[in-house]
């Protein structure tokens, strides 16, 4: 029966509803007239009319407070009031109505008893209609419902307890928070429990998941509580941030993996406002290589900003238009965007493009990054991320732009991949061409991994831990420094409005982090039991791969001198030697000429005239 009424389409429900409320105004007026009278009473007369007629005032007042749009499986304490408020208008008129008709017989007390009753009546027809359609869901989605702790019985524990009830995914069958004076109360029917018990709870409830609702704490303690739950065979999921509580954005989806940057690194430090906006606000802005990791994240926290114009500069068509439609969907008002196709390595293209639009800021974000690949295409490698970023500076210096700011890597430190290479010739082009061209600022900003990128290995570690593995890891003592996206690009464009030109900025990244502890942090947190010699048993194996061609086990941040501070606490200035461009120009061109040709010997042993670090071997 049940099942037919959840079925129905959403008019019949609200005519099946609206029918069973008028009966029940009739039938709670003739109750609270026998109330009254203590006894069975049937009005006569005019106030016989009076009681038959009420749903007529009653439920054109119910409509307009929205009893009828309120889904009855989701209602909640605002509907409830709107119930309440109702039935009050509802009371008020019908008495004003019996003594405006004049009846002879009418206890005036059976305005109130009618009030209360109905106020009951409907609140009540609606929760108990709530309670079986819900039971009903449940009970037909049983052998799907997952049993879930959630840690943290603040404010974002209770909203997100509160929508699970709802959901027939998850049953929310504990609480667990730090804070001993809540132990052993309860919110919504939910025991709340401290750490000490958990071992308890998994096992006694076969919990399969714990979801984190602590988004107020530091990233520090989230780290403190996530290192806690590493060894539960449990899945580890984080509720959003408290601002997107705040708006009321609390779903059952909203509920995430958990986020690595809570694994990795330090507190972020927040941004210099002013250094954010130099660059930046009411000025013609260029992104090049705009469409990956990091230049779609660069015009993301550009437009903030509010530049005069976002010209978005990318080879790929596909990565380019994507960019540009979740731009033009922001709507900012005041800010043009332009999306363009071309290539660094273009010199008339970049040329036309920043005489055209007048660009005064360009970040240079376009290269091949990723080691193996730039490693079996050296020469492209080498055309694209050190002479295309050359040509584009030459571009950028000819028409006097302002500031021009290249995203370099920490693998151009004593290199041992082609891609690295290139990337330390770069910045010695830009180098040269700051004494070549005092017109434009050129500078470099140097950092490592950054989170989710497309060449991370976090995203292809989630990738081989849903397909139930192996994980594979290139060696035991493999390290890399981390950054998230967003942090590192704002570092970037803090670091390019403290540029007086021909500067290597570096960012500090926090402690390097072990790849094959990460891997094995993800497989534990995502439920799972890592397989290896003394766990046969287990769910997912870690395969170790041997280093790729050009892969260090460490990479290093500077690459001779030493560092200086700067006004950030997280950028430094590295001090390292440079090569004029009288010197370096000739070398360049030869480069060029060695690459396009397929000479790669040749090309090494010139790239290793400018980067004697460079141990191609």
């Amino acid at each position: 029966m049940l099942d037919i009424l959840i079925n129905l389409s959403r008019i019949r429900k609200q005519l099946i509803l609206l029918c069973v409320d008028s009966v029940t105004i009739v039938a709670v007026l003739l109750a609270s007239f026998s109330l009254r009278l203590g006894g069975f009473y049937l009005p006569e007369g005019e106030l016989f009319w009076l009681v038959l007629g009420a749903p007529i005032i009653a439920i054109p007042i119910f409509v307009r407070f929205g009893l009828y749009r309120a889904i009855v499986r989701y209602i909640g304490l605002r509907a409830l009031w709107a119930i309440t408020q109702a039935v009050t208008l509802y009371a008020l008129l019908w008495g004003l109505a019996v003594f405006m008709v004049s009846v002879d017989f009418m206890p005036r007390s059976v305005i109130v008893i009618n009030w209360l009753l109905l106020i009951s009546a409907i609140g009540g027809s609606r929760i108990i209609g709530r309670w079986l359609l819900l039971g009903s869901e449940n009970r037909k989605n049983n052998n799907e419902c997952r049993n879930v702790v959630i840690y943290g019985a603040g404010s974002a524990g209770r909203q997100l307890s509160i929508a699970l009830r709802q959901s027939a995914e998850y049953n929310p069958v504990a609480f667990i928070d730090d804070n001993p004076e809540l132990h052993r109360q309860s919110i919504n029917g939910i025991i709340i429990s401290s750490r000490a018990d958990l071992t308890r709870l998994i096992k006694k409830n076969n919990v399969t998941e714990v979801l984190l609702a602590t988004p107020s704490l530091s990233r520090e303690q989230r780290r403190e509580i996530i290192n806690y739950l590493e060894p539960y065979q449990v899945l580890v999921r984080a509720l959003p941030s408290v601002s997107e509580l705040a708006q009321g954005k609390v779903k059952i989806n909203d509920l995430l993996e958990i986020n690595l940057r809570d694994l990795l690194g330090r507190e972020p430090v927040k941004p210099n406002a002013k250094l954010l906006s130099l660059s930046v606000s009411k000025k013609v802005v260029l992104v090049t290589g705009a469409g990956g990791s990091i230049g779609a994240e660069l015009c993301r926290q550009i437009v903030r900003q509010k530049p005069e114009k976002l010209i978005l500069f990318d080879i790929s068509e596909s990565s380019l238009y994507v960019i540009e439609q979740e731009l033009v969907e922001l709507s900012i008002p005041g800010i043009e965007v332009f999306a363009v196709i071309g290539s660094v390595a273009d010199k008339n293209r970049m040329s036309s493009i920043f005489k055209a639009h007048g660009v005064q800021t360009v970040y240079h974000a376009a290269a091949y990054k990723h080691v193996t690949l730039v490693e079996s295409n050296a020469s492209q490698g080498v055309l694209n991320n050190a002479l295309g970023t050359t040509i584009a500076a030459q571009a950028a210096a000819s028409l006097n732009v302002e500031t021009f700011v290249l995203i370099s890597t920490d693998k151009a430190v004593r290199p041992t991949s082609v891609m690295g290479a290139s990337k330390r010739v770069a910045e010695l082009a830009l180098q040269a061409l700051n004494q070549e061209h005092p017109g434009t600022r050129f500078t470099m900003v140097r950092f490592g991994n950054v989170l989710d990128s497309s060449g991370s290995v976090i995203p292809l570690f989630k990738k081989q831990i849903k397909a139930g593995g192996p994980v594979t890891v290139t060696h035991i003592d493999v390290v890399r420094y981390f950054m998230t996206i967003p942090e590192a690009v704002e570092l970037v464009i803090q670091a390019g409005a403290m540029a007086e030109g021909g500067e290597v900025f570096v960012l500090d990244m926090g402690e390097p982090i072990r790849i094959y502890d990460l891997a094995m942090k993800m497989i534990r947190l995502s439920g799972l039991v890592m397989r290896d010699k003394d766990n046969a048993e287990g769910d997912i194996e870690i395969k170790y791969t041997g280093l790729k061609p050009g892969e260090k086990l460490y990479e290093e941040l500077l690459v001779d001198g030493s560092f200086a501070t700067t006004d950030h606490p997280l950028i430094m200035r590295a001090e390292e030697g440079m090569i004029n461009w009288d010197q370096l120009e000739p070398i360049l061109d030869q480069i060029k000429e060695a690459a396009i040709d397929s000479e790669m010997d040749k090309m090494f042993e010139l790239i290793k005239q400018l980067v004697p670090q460079f141990d191609h071997s």
